[in-house]
């Protein structure tokens, strides 16, 4: 884990805002971003310059997908996509993709993201975009370890850190510390998750990434409730990333933040407050159609109700169930993630669905998650130029699954 992000970066870029958009800042306010793409999007469809109007509307799905309003975000990819397409454009098709299967991870269609992802990071490829196929392989990366398929992704994330170092690529560089910081947390390793985490604050500030930096103090105020029980010290970091959350309006962000605090507060023996706090990330995921977070929440709420007095027959019930949405996900390690619920709130063994078998081995990636990330070779990362020219080779690849998407 030796090396830092080179000096050569300064600031955060934000690729993802192109054309007549590029000089948009990585901080830019959504709502000034999304009202910027829609202006720059009908501009350039009144002008016939497609590659323009693709461009514009990835913005416009990047601000939706990121304010929670989801069915915009998936009309809005899926318009970039079929303009880059019209105009040829392999680069462009690869950006509208990433974002489609970006949302669909947001959305809990894992399947589906894996299948975009894996798309767009061949189109990436062809079209001599190495900043769209990087990205593409980090979604790849994060759905595989969101899943909590660790074992997958863990090189993958390696890998990605020590490009997007040599490249100077100051914001993956943040992401990846930060992936890899959370399986070191997950894992019980908390010394190595805190200096990773440190080290993405760190790199993110002097980057001028607000994003990455309200992530990273989020991810430091975890560790420091879980391993040391800084209760105070842990919600000052919130507050902190709370603020960056709300001056950019990151609302998905900000609902984790949320939860996190409910986490802190429970740790603390501050059921209440916890109550209130997971109550309302609950609320604000249901509102976006998140349903990870949505779940996880509702974990948070039963936990402290269980706490709180409620019945524990009531409590079983109702974290077998949650198991089973969770699993419903596509999340490997819900068995064991409700299952420690329960073993904390001393009411285990919890009951097992009708027709399954005590110890039934967890389920495992997708077929096509597996092949996605058996595929993801950052090979062509290493070899290309750190400017990544961007060529030509239109080749349309399966439309999205409508259902999937749901």
């Amino acid at each position: 884990m030796t090396g830092r992000v080179s000096e050569r970066s300064v600031r955060a870029s934000a690729p993802e805002y192109q054309g007549a958009l590029g000089s948009l800042s990585v901080n830019a306010s959504l709502p000034d971003v999304l009202e910027e793409g829609m202006r720059g999007a009908r501009e350039a469809e009144l002008s016939g310059d497609l590659h323009e109007a693709a461009r514009c509307r990835l913005a416009v799905a990047e601000a939706c997908r990121r304010l929670g309003r989801t069915g915009e975000a998936d009309r809005a990819w899926k318009a970039s996509y079929r303009a880059a397409r019209a105009a040829g454009h392999e680069g462009a098709m690869a950006w509208a993709l990433w974002s489609g299967g970006t949302l669909a991870r947001q959305r809990g269609a894992f399947r589906l993201a894996y299948r975009l992802l894996h798309l767009a990071a061949e189109a990436g490829e062809r079209g001599g975009d190495v900043v769209a196929r990087g990205y593409s392989l980090a979604g790849l990366a994060e759905t595989g370890r969101i899943q909590g398929d660790y074992a997958s992704v863990a090189r993958l994330h390696e890998q990605l850190l020590t490009e997007a170092r040599r490249r100077g690529e100051a914001r993956h560089t943040v992401w990846a510390l930060e992936g890899i910081a959370q399986m070191y947390r997950n894992t019980g390793r908390f010394d190595e998750a805190l200096a990773l985490f440190e080290e993405a604050a760190e790199t993110a500030e002097r980057a001028e990434d607000r994003r990455g930096w309200a992530w990273a103090l989020r991810g430091i105020a975890d560790v420091l409730s879980a391993r040391d029980g800084d209760v105070e010290r842990a919600l000052t970091l919130l507050s902190r990333a709370e603020e960056a959350c709300r001056e950019i309006r990151l609302r998905s962000a900000l609902a984790y933040n949320h939860k996190m605090r409910g986490n802190v507060l429970y740790r603390a023996g501050r059921y209440g407050q916890a109550r209130e706090l997971y109550a309302q990330a609950f609320d604000e995921f249901r509102g976006m159609d998140e349903p990870r977070g949505t779940a996880l929440s509702r974990l948070g709420l039963v936990k402290t109700e269980a706490r709180l007095g409620a019945a524990a027959a009531r409590t079983a019930a109702e974290l077998t169930a949650l198991r089973t949405e969770l699993e419903r996900i596509g999340l490997l390690h819900a068995r064991d993630l409700v299952d420690g619920a329960a073993a904390e709130l001393g009411i285990d063994p919890l009951p097992e669905p009708t027709g399954s078998e005590p110890g039934t081995e967890r389920r495992a990636l997708p077929d096509t998650g597996a092949e996605a990330l058996r595929a993801a070779d950052p090979e062509a990362l290493r070899s290309a130029d750190p400017e990544g020219l961007r060529a030509v080779d239109p080749e349309a690849p399966r439309s999205a699954d409508r259902e999937e998407l749901r």
